[in-house]
């Protein structure tokens, strides 16, 4: 079966690149404003080697080198037929009005306005654009439509299931700073701590003393059961939102032990669930006493200060 093939026309200023770039975003080939002679050339290209074909998307639009719409249909039909292509037609449109406020807000001039107002080359486009309205088999208005509404839509027509996040979850220490990338942050030191436990202190979460260890403590389990349910609560509305990465971190004191821990449990547990998490450990290779300093309570109003 060949891949989808798209071409996304409509009226200037209704949404077009928007559109591209989501459709780039969910891994399609994207190609705007390509000149009419090469249409068929692009379409009859194949990939190189063993590379499989990707979803095409074509933006013509009246900012198109030779553009009109009579010429489009004719040699779309053309390609459609004498290659066996199946080739969508998305025309984006909006409201007059609402045009007029993009670009006067933009202050970007309408290509057909020439000095004109940009209500006269919304007007010369819509009756211009006319056959290719009727002719396209799916249209969006976008008058009462953000960019954000518009991508939404884009993504749930037009991801074919395969748009899911890259999902990491990351164990790190607070010593050396937060993760700059983290979407979900989760402190777990109030966790009883190995570090304190000379025979676990040269150890990590990942070695099964250690791991046992933090998981007797009476918090952990239904700690870590809530920090469950609300990423698989949060996870589908952050991809309804079009994030293209999560990153789940787990932080300690050192990043050692149970951060660690709690990472490779919720990591197995969104595998479990069908997800396909990378688990990555920032501060495993820094050896104990490389942390900053730990401060511990020894009696009233003393401290003593261990590496």
């Amino acid at each position: 079966m060949s891949a989808p093939i798209l071409i996304v026309t409509g009226m200037s200023g209704a949404g077009k690149s928007t559109v591209l770039k989501t459709l780039e975003d969910l891994g399609w080939e994207v190609v705007d404003n390509l000149p009419l002679p090469l249409l068929g050339r692009v379409l009859g290209a194949s990939p190189e080697g063993d590379e499989e074909p990707r979803p095409l998307a074509l933006g013509l639009g009246t900012t198109t080198r030779d553009f009109d719409p009579a010429k489009v249909i004719a040699r779309v039909g053309e390609l459609s037929r004498s290659r066996g292509l199946e080739i969508g037609t998305l025309f984006l449109d909006c409201a007059g009005a609402e045009l007029e406020r993009r670009y006067a807000e933009t202050r970007r001039r309408h290509p057909l306005a020439d000095d004109r107002p940009a209500s006269d080359g919304i007007g010369r486009e819509r009756e211009l654009l006319a056959p290719l309205r009727d002719w396209a088999n799916r249209l969006i208005d976008t008058t009462t439509l953000s960019a954000h509404d518009l991508a939404g839509q884009v993504r749930e027509s037009f991801a074919g299931g395969d748009d899911e996040p890259v999902l990491s979850v990351l164990s790190f220490g607070f010593s050396r700073g937060l993760p700059r990338n983290a979407d979900l942050v989760f402190d777990m030191r109030f966790l009883r701590n190995p570090h304190w436990v000379p025979a676990l202190r040269p150890g990590t979460g990942l070695d099964p003393e250690v791991a046992a260890y933090v998981a007797v403590d009476p918090a952990y389990e239904e700690a870590v059961r809530r920090i469950e349910e609300l990423v698989a609560f949060l996870l589908p509305r952050y991809r309804a939102e079009g994030k293209s990465y999560i990153t789940v971190a787990i932080g300690c004191t050192g990043g050692r032990h149970r951060s660690v821990h709690v990472a490779e449990r919720i990591g197995a547990w969104l595998r479990a669930r069908g997800f396909s998490p990378t688990v990555t450990h920032r501060d495993l290779r820094a050896a104990p006493q490389d942390s900053l300093e730990y401060r511990r309570p020894t009696g009233a109003g003393r401290e003593t200060t261990t590496a």
